[in-house]
């Protein structure tokens, strides 16, 4: 029978198939050089050490202690009289527990003495939910483990500061991460991983100064310039390396070794980079090592002697050793590999590799065979490279590589339809098979995972099916066809679909493979700067073998002994082995490949390989017993874990081992991956790979410039604390806290490394001096080789150069050596001295270094004249650009005088070199460079000058100074002050000790119109060219871009380049500060602190320090400043976290004292501004409604209760009809149109009474009232005003009284001059109480009277008089403040604190009282049945629903009661019953108020506040534009105001409502979710207030938190309640 489907393509005939315990680590070394102390218990873990902390390690020994344990014994020991501050470094973690991005790398100094790591969370993030603190840095002591983690538990603290503070006592390279509590009661989430890295503390000898103290002449080792100092020893930083590499091979036999020594400590070297001394293999290359565990026989054959003459080169000549490891590759002659060769990567250990060696097999006969097929050996053209290469390409498609990776459709019929005839298979339980087409049907087999040994390549024809489910397919796909053949037929035309995509690879791997071998044979063959490998053969192949074919033992496998060379491959991803799968690296021939080496095959863990592991540790361990550092070899291909694991071995044999690498992963995020996880002390950086000036300074900013000439954060950015001990025991020490930023890698920048090419080659021979002149002036480590010294012409062939070094020391041919002696000495004296500031400037082919040491302002000036480029040798010409190799260099290349302001410069020393002949040396025994003589330059004397900015001298390049030439001088700024970083950082706290919170508002913020209104608009905000205008007049406006600018020294920020351009900011500072003094006296002694400082900064600092110390004087005022408004307020302010403390501050943000708005219309009194900018002054700037939202939070939370007196007082003053002003105006002319205020007030006294100390006093105040009893409208000064006086008590009855009795009236002024915007109907006030629920009800289509107020403006939309939200009837937050007036009022009326009952009202018809437990017991019947939307329509009957207009359910009525033709209004869901619920949260059912509040939170909730509306409301507008004048009357002039904008501060009453029905409806368990869940929803106004240059929270977003031009940046309620919230939260643990 024929097969239901027709077969694509033939199969490809069937061809031949090929047939197919870690050394003991020597214990740790004591770092501390202290006196033996007694053995003391190691502090045990914290109790809630989990089960991946505790491993199966024996108990750490006491003693001998480990650097761990001499850390914790420094902490627990007495501190001696003056003792260094202990240093801390803080490292602020994520709210997730993880580094923020740019941190997630740390790296930290040495540990001198033993200092602080502080690890910072913010309170109530998702990281402090029961966090846990881990780290393999072993702080509770004992000896580093990899996999050993200490833990310490984080408070759960939601209202202080979390921090653990660990003691770092030793290098190495640590991770660390947070695990806390996710979402369910179960769930542990482990944070992102982040790593830090301690430098080791290296020791060497100390050496004399280079230079003359009187004369700065440098001074020759006869005259005891740079000499070692026999005794005495100083601690190394990583910044003074100058590492030497040398080839031992080259140095002559190892008893002339001493001559090299002095040679290289004469040239000012710390330190000796060996290339690998083990034993070489066949090539001869260091780095193809044939016995790691064995040094070279040419060497010694006595170890001893090796280890006696490194221990010599240290102790006699300074010069400590560093050595390359060796881990990726052995020498393909190493004896061992015969006994193990699972050592090395082979087809029998790595199938996949097989059809490679198939293919590289085949290039090695080919390369045999070229004279019997009549092809080219010798390759002269392109046609003899494309003539090989087409017979090659024949060879390749005759294996019939093709069967590794198809499946075999022979097979495979046969397999079905035995299975078929068996019954021996799956039947298909999927979908229905019948009618694919076998396309179709194909891709099912594939997704179904139904095919096996995909991509494997371990053998021909490996790719199969499962027989059995492949039969079960094939059938369910035909059931009605019962013949076997056919099916298997069927079967077969599936195998050929699939077979295509294969197919498709094999041949795009050939072809990949093919090209990569042309390209190889024409470099090797035919470029010019090739290798010339010559003539092809067997034993020379065409190409180079990609294996190493071991000599077999008897009846060996050859498999098993074919072993995959190492190499390197063009662009690979570093974290992939490219001898496993998925690479085919080897089969598409893309390996560099290095035939004397074979790649070593560790597998993932010492497991997987013991013997090659515990070879490969012994050689690493014993290595580190000799060596001070690492060079890590091919370190971007070595893998992380054998890396890891072979450097925490050798870091146990030498905890402070420096460990330095060359990297080249392409990317500075992946490089930063191998120096994190394996310690990388130094990156080697290549001055050589720039390619012209501008680049090479580039080059030395970044690598060597530790920090600008002024950096801040030093100065600005630390702070003085008292340490308790971080172990529990020990006393109290002083500590200066850093902040941590994240680091980049430390360079070792080499001038020229033993593998790149000379100068010569590469720019030009006298590019030498130059070029090593800027590398020494770096800040950083630095390199060289003894070629680069010695001026060698051409790079050395490691393998083939026979010749030996010859001891040139600082004679007359000996290079640039005499001149480098001076740099590398200079290099190391800077180091110890830590001049740590640079600063580099590039000018065509000159650049300038300049390197200054902070604290006493000395430096030394580099000027170089770089030679990139063969050319002439005069000071610069056109005729020299005209031959240079770089188009863009055509300028000139003249440099313009250096002007080096208030600073004194000396001349040290001018050199050039001048080569004498470019011809190679053809001395036969020795290395010789070119022939050439240092040129010493006549002294330069430096001139003085004078100009409008001050004094300066004036470096000028003399007239002759070629191309490679330097110049260089001692400078010291003049007249330094030293004592001014003192002078200016003290003081301050007194200075500000006295301050109001008033005066504070005037010191730290004043926005534009504030000051403008205060000062008669003498000042306002300040205006930075470049920049703009600052936020506010005060410190807080200068701190937005100083914090960034102090932090990460942001130098070139335009606020710098005006400070240097002159002193008008300080005086700016100075003189809106006078100015005030008359109005504020206490702004007096902070005034006058301010200009002593500034004046003498003006005085004595030159104009580039002036940014460093305008940003120290203006952070230290603002850090006292600040701390005076801290200390002012209350317990929970105080002892809060920062977040806390912004919210607070935004108190004083927002209080302050203008001359247009005033709590007393005669009198200029502070007042709360409703928000800023918009509501900065005027009448604009005081509304009841807005203060009395904002009191509870701003003033009574934060202790500031004579500030919320007044202002309950001023407001109380003003009572008219029963209302309080919506809008103030100074108490003059006062508007009554806000429903709402006057029970926000009511709300306000009971918080006053309930929080400030005796604050029921309060309700017997007496009270002057601005109006007649009978509300006529007096203006403040008529006899008529202030006429009579109430309480406080009295107000209040008389607001619930005049309600009660129901309000009425037409706003005074009505009319245009009044609102230019309202109708004529919505001046008319109308308020009444409905007592079947006890409700009051007011308002009307035509006005607004809640704090959802917009009206509309827009003539042409046809909205103006047409209010957004007329909210007419009992919106649900007044009818809340209601019930929660009348509650508090019956609970003092009961206890005879009130002096009334209730009140007197019209009841069916009858005047009675009504007392408020009555009236309360009224609305409490009626709210959840007139409010409340239920869930379930069956149970609508029980409540007030229409169900015309349920446009969701589960919800509670923003309003009950709107006007006729607006009742679908009541059933918006909007974000303001969560305030009735906060206030009087008795009102509802707890498990219904629950379900609307989790709605509110997935529907309303945003980013820093909550949706106006439902967004599924037909009314949803969620972008807010006051300048929209469309004729889309939803939003035109911004009618969407409170439509869908989210406004910030209902987001506090929604956190509190939420808590407290968690907390009532909820398990403890609930609650804590509850806690947890509000504080993550606080992490984005925290950061906001925190980022934001207005310091504060905005009014109102638009969508999804995005800006809204038109909302204040600032406003006092949506800070006040964010406050409110955290107090309770504050109480509610105080509690506990």
């Amino acid at each position: 029978m024929n097969s239901p489907w027709t077969r694509l393509e033939p199969v490809p005939p069937s061809s031949h198939i090929l047939p197919s315990s870690l050394s003991t680590m020597a214990k740790p070394r004591n770092t501390f050089k202290q006196k033996q102390k007694p053995s003391v218990l190691i502090p045990k873990p914290s109790k809630s050490t989990s089960s991946s902390t505790v491993s199966s390690n024996p108990t750490t020994p006491v003693t001998p202690k480990t650097p761990a344990d001499e850390g914790l014994d420094f902490f627990q020991s007495q501190s001696r009289p003056g003792e260094a501050p202990i240093r801390v470094y803080e490292l602020h973690l994520d709210t997730d527990g993880g580094p923020h991005k740019d941190r997630s790398y740390i790296r930290l100094p040495p540990a001198y003495v033993p200092y602080i790591l502080r690890v910072s969370i913010d309170a109530g993030t998702p990281a402090a939910r029961n966090g846990v603190f881990k780290t393999n840095f072993p702080l509770d002591g004992g000896a580093f483990g990899r996999d050993r983690f200490a833990e310490r538990r984080l408070p759960t603290d939601y209202s202080r500061p979390i921090q653990v503070d660990l003691p770092i006592s030793h290098a190495g390279a640590f991770v660390y991460w947070v695990e806390y509590d996710g979402d369910s009661f179960s769930e542990r989430i482990k944070g992102r991983k982040g790593y830090f890295n301690i430098d080791p503390v290296l020791k060497t000898k100390a050496r004399t100064s280079i230079l003359d103290p009187q004369t700065l002449k440098p001074l020759s080792p006869s005259n005891s310039g740079a000499i070692i100092i026999k005794d005495d020893h100083v601690n190394l930083p990583l910044n003074g390396l100058a590492i030497l590499t040398v080839v031992s091979k080259w140095m002559g036999p190892i008893n002339v070794w001493r001559n090299h020594f002095e040679e290289a400590s004469q040239r000012g070297y710390t330190m000796l980079h060996w290339t690998p001394l083990q034993e070489r293999g066949e090539s001869g290359s260091p780095y193809s090592l044939r016995n790691q565990l064995r040094y070279d026989p040419g060497i010694s054959a006595d170890p001893a002697k090796v280890e006696q003459i490194l221990k010599v080169a240290k102790e006699e000549y300074g010069l400590l050793a560093l050595t390359d490891i060796v881990l990726n590759h052995t020498a393909h002659d190493s004896p061992w590999l015969i006994e193990h060769p699972e050592a090395g990567f082979s087809p029998a250990n790595s199938p996949h590799l097989t059809p490679a060696l198939e293919l590289d097999t085949a290039i090695i006969d080919f390369s045999g065979s070229l004279a019997t097929r009549g092809l080219p050996a010798v390759i002269n053209s392109e046609a003899d490279i494309d003539t090989l290469i087409n017979a090659f390409s024949a060879v390749l498609q005759g294996l019939n590589l093709w069967q590794y990776y198809v499946l075999d459709p022979n097979h495979e019929k046969k397999s079905v339809k035995d299975a078929l005839a068996s019954g021996n298979f799956e039947s298909w339980s999927g979908p229905d098979l019948k009618g694919k087409t076998v396309v179709e049907f194909a891709e099912i087999v594939k997704c179904q995972g139904n095919i096996e040994g995909l991509g494997t390549l371990s053998s021909r024809f490996c790719v199969r099916t499962k027989t059995g489910d492949a039969a079960g397919l094939i059938k369910a796909a035909f059931a009605d066809i019962s013949d076997h053949d056919a099916l298997a037929d069927a079967w077969a035309t599936v195998v050929d679909v699939l077979n295509v995509p294969l197919y498709e690879q094999w041949k795009e791997d050939s072809r990949v493979a093919i090209e990569n071998i042309r390209n190889r044979v024409k470099y090797t063959r035919l470029d010019a700067h090739g290798p010339k490998l010559g003539e092809i053969t067997k034993s020379n192949p065409i190409v180079e073998p990609y294996f190493t074919r071991l000599a077999l033992p008897p009846k060996a496998d050859p498999l098993v002994y074919s072993l995959a060379n190492n190499g390197w491959i063009w662009d690979a991803d570093p974290l992939q082995n490219f001898a496993l799968l998925p690479s085919k690296a080897y089969l598409r021939r893309e390996v560099i490949v290095w035939g004397d080496c074979v790649k070593l095959r560790y597998g993932s863990s010492p497991a997987a390989n013991p013997w090659l592991w515990a070879h490969m540790t012994s050689y690493v361990t014993s290595l580190a017993r000799t060596f001070d550092g690492f060079r890590i070899d091919n370190c971007h291909s070595t893998p992380l874990e054998v890396g890891t694991i072979m450097l925490d071995a050798a870091r146990v044999v030498r905890p402070d081992l420096y460990v330095c690498a060359e990297l080249f992963t392409g990317s500075e995020e992946m490089d930063l991956v191998f120096v994190r996880e394996l310690g990388v002390n130094s990156l080697i950086r290549e001055s050589g790979n720039a390619p012209d000036p501008k680049e090479l300074s580039r080059l030395i900013y970044r690598h060597g410039v530790g920090k600008p000439i002024g950096s801040m954060d030093g100065a600005c950015m630390t702070s003085v604390e008292e340490l308790p001990s971080p172990i529990g025991k020990g006393p109290v020490r002083t500590c200066i806290v850093s902040p941590l930023n994240g680091a980049l890698p430390h360079a070792l920048f080499y001038d020229l490394t033993h593998d790149n090419e000379s100068p010569l080659d590469k720019r030009s021979a006298e590019d030498a001096l130059s070029t090593a002149a800027l590398v020494a002036f770096s800040y950083s480590a630095l390199g060289s080789v003894k070629g680069f010294d010695d001026l060698y012409p051409k790079l050395l062939d490691l393998v083939n150069e026979k010749r030996l070094y010859e001891v040139t020391g600082l004679g007359e041919d000996s290079g640039i050596a005499r001149a480098k002696r001076v740099l590398n000495n200079l290099h190391l004296e800077m180091a110890l001295g830590e001049f740590e500031e640079g600063h580099v400037h590039q000018e065509n082919d000159y650049i300038i270094v300049h390197r200054v040491q902070p604290t006493t302002q000395k430096g030394y000036l580099l000027v170089a004249h770089t030679a990139f480029s063969k050319g002439s040798k005069d000071r610069g010409s056109s005729e020299y650009f005209s031959q240079s190799a770089n188009p863009d260099l055509t300028s000139s290349v003249e440099v313009d005088p250096i002007k080096l302001r208030r600073t004194r410069a000396k001349f040290i020393l001018g050199t050039s070199i001048d080569i004498t002949s470019h011809e190679v040396s053809n001395d036969a025994k020795f290395l010789r460079g070119l022939l050439s003589k240092l040129v010493e330059m006549a002294p330069v004397v430096v001139p003085q000058g004078l100009d409008h900015e001050g004094p300066y001298s004036e470096v000028v390049v003399p007239e002759y100074f070629p191309p490679g030439s330097i110049m260089l001088f001692e400078t010291q700024l003049q007249e330094y002050d030293a004592s001014l970083d003192t002078f200016c950082s003290q003081g301050a706290q007194e200075a500000f000790s006295n301050l109001d919170l008033v005066d504070l508002n005037v010191i730290l913020y004043r926005a534009d119109g504030e000051e403008r209104d205060a000062t008669d608009s003498k000042f306002g905000v300040y205006d930075v060219p470049g920049l703009g205008k600052m936020v506010y007049c005060g410190l807080e406006g200068w701190m937005h871009p100083l914090r960034r600018i102090m932090r990460y020294n942001d130098l070139g920020h335009p606020l710098c380049a005006h400070l240097r351009e002159g002193t008008w900011a300080l005086d700016y500072v100075v003189q809106r500060m006078t100015h005030q003094v008359e109005i504020f006296p206490n702004l007096a002694k902070p005034a006058q602190w301010l200009k002593e400082r500034f004046d003498r900064v003006a005085k004595s600092v030159p104009s580039f320090m002036r940014p460093k110390y305008f940003a120290l004087v203006i952070s230290e005022a603002y850090k006292a400043a600040r701390r005076a408004v801290i200390e002012q307020c209350s317990e929970f302010v105080v002892s809060g976290h920062s977040f806390t403390h912004d919210l607070a501050l935004c108190a004083v943000q927002m209080h302050g004292l203008v001359k247009s708005a005033s709590l007393d219309p005669g009198v200029a009194t502070p007042s709360l501004a409703a928000g800023l900018p918009h509501f900065a002054a005027g009448w604009a700037r005081c509304w009841g409604r807005d203060v009395f939202i904002s009191l509870r939070g701003l003033f009574l939370t934060t202790g500031n209760f004579e500030g919320a007196k007044k202002h309950i007082l001023a407001f109380a003053s003003t009572l008219k009809h029963g209302l309080i002003p919506n809008l103030l105006d100074s108490v003059r002319n006062p508007r009554y149109n806000s429903r709402d205020s006057p029970w926000w007030m009511l709300q306000n006294i009971q918080d006053y009474v309930t929080s400030a100390p005796g604050g029921l006093s309060i309700l017997t105040e007496p009270v002057m009232r601005r109006f007649p009893k009978d509300d006529t409208w007096v203006t403040w000064d008529d006899p008529r005003a202030y006429a009579y006086s109430s309480t406080v008590a009295e107000i209040i009855q008389e607001v619930l009284q005049r309600h009660a009795k129901g309000i009425r009236f037409r706003e005074y002024n009505a009319g245009a001059n009044l609102d230019m915007q309202m109708k004529d109907e919505g001046f008319n006030i109308d308020i009444r109480v409905d007592w079947e629920t006890g409700f009051i009800l007011g308002g009307n289509e035509h006005n607004c009277g809640t704090w959802m107020d917009k009206m509309g403006e827009s003539q042409k939309a046809g909205t103006k008089g047409v209010p957004g939200t007329p909210r007419d009837g009992a919106p649900v937050e007044i009818t809340g403040l209601l019930k929660s007036t009348l509650r508090w009022l019956d609970g003092l009326s009961a206890t005879g604190k009130f002096p009334f009952r209730g009140v007197y009202a019209i009841v069916n018809g009858r005047e009675k009282l009504v007392t408020y437990k009555e009236w309360a017991g009224l609305i409490q019947a009626s709210f959840e049945k007139c409010y409340y939307v239920p869930l379930d329509p069956s149970e609508d009957t029980s409540f007030k629903v229409n169900t015309t207009f349920v446009n969701r359910r589960g919800i509670y009525k923003d309003v009950y009661g709107s006007g006729s033709g607006r009742e679908w209004s009541d059933y918006q869901l909007r974000p303001n019953f969560p305030i009735a619920m906060t206030v009087a949260p008795e009102m509802f059912d707890k498990t219904r108020a629950m379900g609307a509040l989790k709605l509110a939170d997935e529907v309303l909730r945003a980013p820093l506040g909550m949706k106006t509306l439902d967004p599924i409301d037909l009314q949803y507008r969620p972008i807010y534009d006051n300048s929209n004048d469309s004729s889309d009357a939803s939003v035109a002039k911004g009618l969407n105001y409170h439509n869908g904008p989210e406004w910030g501060w209902p987001l506090g009453y929604f956190l509190r409502a939420y808590l407290h029905f968690a907390t009532v409806a909820g398990t403890k368990e609930d609650e804590r979710k509850a806690l947890y869940h509000l504080h993550r929803i606080l992490l984005e106004p925290r950061r906001h207030i925190q980022s934001d240059a207005w310091a504060g929270i905005p009014e109102l977003t638009n969508a999804n938190g995005e800006y809204c031009s038109d909302s204040c940046n600032t406003q006092a309620w949506s800070a006040s309640t964010l406050l409110d919230f955290l107090e309770i939260v504050h109480k509610y643990h105080s509690a506990l």
